[in-house]
């Protein structure tokens, strides 16, 4: 009787079972979120760059959605913290390996971060940089490409170009989901300013909407002294918000509406009297200086040369002369206000049939059923001569 022996046997041993990539980066993930939903955001910090420092080693096109959002919580942590500046060496590492590998989500996700985290230091011109100097696609998230139509509008309004800057955040505002409450208001509010530095009144709903009344109050309230032309009540209502101003990061462009507030106060004098000393127009435009009539002389001159009144000065008599008001329908505005509501119904027509989704491979679908219609008319073909050969020889 043969008996084994111990070594002979074969001995089981338990195999490690390895984890996958794209778990273990969910699992990363998962732990990043609760600890930021738990407040403890240096916990958050570490753990975030611990799961950054483990994606650099992995190259895999299946973890590319889970590498967005950690991108997006990573940076969020460091925001938390107020420790942005520490990671904008490893956003643009990391934005240059997903330009290499394709990686067109990672792009848009870490292209956004850094123009968030450049703007947030106020640094416009290195965003614009940035942003020009970034190789273009097309957009694969409606989130990720409203936020950078907001942070573009926010670049073009530091830059002066009021009529690009407008587009973007009208746009960012209009494609955000319902669900974005806090960043529709973000946008409706430099909106709103942006409006204003262009000479244009925002509508009433625009501030009235559901959810968004109580934030939009005090762009309310400065819309309104912008409208009537009241310098004083324009300086009130800047002091009263002006920590809300600021925390918006709009007191620059607040100051520069100024300008605006007087412009539209001397253009309403001007369509009231046909005939007004300059001393008048200091007064009822508040000018609080050591010589108001001076500035007043200054500020209807330049009115006059941009063409925002339609007046002369007297400067013999101290007068500003007021020209009669003609028809407005005389002129070129009504061909240049439906001109642009053509052009943005057009531009709204044109971004819907680039937003179409069709299915895969349809157009393949539609060449085989036409395979197979030709084969079908050969066929019936085929067999009609069959027939009528048959019927020859019956014949």
């Amino acid at each position: 009787m043969e008996v084994d022996s111990p070594s002979s046997t074969s001995q089981t041993v338990p195999s490690k079972h390895t984890i996958l990539p794209e778990l273990e980066i969910f699992a990363y993930l998962l732990v990043l979120i609760f600890l930021i939903d738990q407040k403890q955001y240096n916990e958050a910090k570490s753990c975030s760059s611990a799961a950054i420092s483990r994606l650099k080693q992995l190259n895999r096109r299946t973890l590319d959605v889970l590498a967005a959002r950690l991108y997006f919580y990573y940076s969020y942590s460091y925001e938390l913290t107020d420790s942005l500046v520490e990671i904008r060496g490893t956003l643009l590492a990391l934005h240059r390996t997903a330009t290499l590998r394709h990686d067109e989500l990672g792009q848009e996700t870490l292209l956004n971060l850094l123009l968030r985290n450049y703007l947030h230091y106020n640094l416009y011109d290195q965003a614009e940089k940035l942003r020009s100097k970034a190789p273009r696609f097309e957009a694969h998230s409606n989130q990720q490409f409203c936020r950078y139509l907001y942070y573009l509008g926010r670049i073009r309004t530091i830059q002066l170009e009021y009529t690009d800057a407008k587009e973007s955040l009208l746009q960012a505002a209009r494609k955000a989901p319902a669900s974005a409450r806090g960043f529709r208001i973000q946008c409706n509010k430099w909106a709103a300013i942006v409006r204003l530095l262009l000479g244009e009144i925002p509508e009433r709903t625009t501030f009235m909407q559901n959810g968004m009344k109580k934030a939009l109050s005090p762009y309310f309230e400065l819309t309104n002294a912008v409208r009537i032309g009241d310098l004083d009540l324009f300086r009130s209502v800047a002091d009263k918000y002006s920590k809300t101003f600021s925390a918006d990061r709009t007191h620059n462009l607040i100051v520069r509406l100024r300008h605006n507030v007087i412009r539209t106060g001397l253009r309403n004098i001007s369509i009231s009297y046909s005939r007004i000393s300059l001393v008048d127009v200091a007064a009822k435009l508040r000018l609080n200086s050591a010589t108001p009539v001076a500035d007043a002389q200054s500020i209807v001159a330049k009115a006059i040369r941009d063409g925002a009144i339609d007046a002369t000065i007297d400067h013999a008599n101290g007068w500003m002369l007021s020209k009669e008001t003609g028809d407005v329908y005389s002129t070129n505005e009504p061909q240049l206000a439906f001109n642009s509501r053509i052009a943005f119904c057009l531009n709204m027509h044109n971004e819907a049939v680039r937003a179409l989704r069709f299915p895969p491979n349809a157009h393949k679908k539609e060449r085989e059923s036409a395979e197979k219609r030709r084969e079908r008319q050969q066929q019936e073909q085929e067999l009609a001569k069959h027939i009528a050969e048959e019927d020859d020889d019956e014949f």
